[in-house]
């Protein structure tokens, strides 16, 4: 593969007697959307949590844009997510006191941004993903459609190397997942980021330029999509 940004060799990880992942080996290239897929307990989230450095795998090893995340202590690799990870979540996940302006600055300010300079950032991912009129409301007076996309926005705000997404329609209709989904592919391909998506939903997986099914703590396949 050429140019991977993702390389995972050898993960193994347990909780206690129950074996997560039993050996997976991974490339994802730069600039790909890939859909990880497989029934509840397959180990996919597992498998996400590693790649994100959430986790530390038991054994092996997992670099993410050059850098060695499983050589990194916890603190260096929360400092690494902040800095190079974005995160977007089923439930969004935004700060219900705070406006949507604010809960996209928030990881930007966090990295040491000045106040000013975020949300003049944030700002401008509002408006990218057609949000410029959300600005200065809280997640309570948007729909779930508009709530999600800020979740987006504060994902790419600081403009990470991968954005992991995990189910990130899940909790919407279909018109609204399909609304959402659209726009956020539309940007992370116009900027070239990385994006792993975790989904049950095969709609969803098929706007990925691939798929990788997880089973048992194994890959049991990857294809791309046109090629299902």
């Amino acid at each position: 593969m050429a140019d991977p940004i993702i390389t995972a060799s050898g993960l193994t990880k347990s909780f206690g007697a129950t074996a997560a992942l039993r050996g997976i080996d991974l490339e994802v290239a730069r600039g790909e959307v890939v859909a990880v897929m497989g029934p509840s307990g397959s180990g996919k989230s597992t498998l996400i949590h590693c790649l994100a450095g959430v986790l530390a795998p038991d054994t092996g090893s997992v670099a993410v844009d050059g850098t060695e995340l499983t050589a990194l202590s916890a603190d260096a690799r929360a400092r690494f997510r902040l800095e190079r990870i974005g995160f977007v979540f089923q439930f969004g996940q935004l700060l219900p006191d705070l406006t949507a302006v604010e809960n996209v600055a928030l990881p930007l300010l966090m990295a040491g941004a000045r106040r000013r300079d975020a949300n003049e950032r944030s700002l401008q991912w509002l408006d990218r993903l057609d949000l410029a009129d959300q600005a200065g409301k809280s997640p309570g007076d948007m729909s779930g459609g508009q709530a999600q996309r800020v979740a987006i926005a504060r994902a790419l705000a600081p403009q990470p190397s991968v954005v992991f997404a995990d189910e990130p329609t899940g909790s919407l209709d279909s018109v609204a997942a399909e609304n959402v989904l659209t726009a956020m592919l539309d940007v992370v391909r116009e900027s070239g980021t990385t994006v792993v998506l975790i989904t049950h939903d095969a709609r969803t997986a098929a706007h990925a330029d691939r798929e990788v099914i997880v089973r048992d703590g194994l890959l049991s396949g990857t294809a791309p999509v046109g090629a299902r």
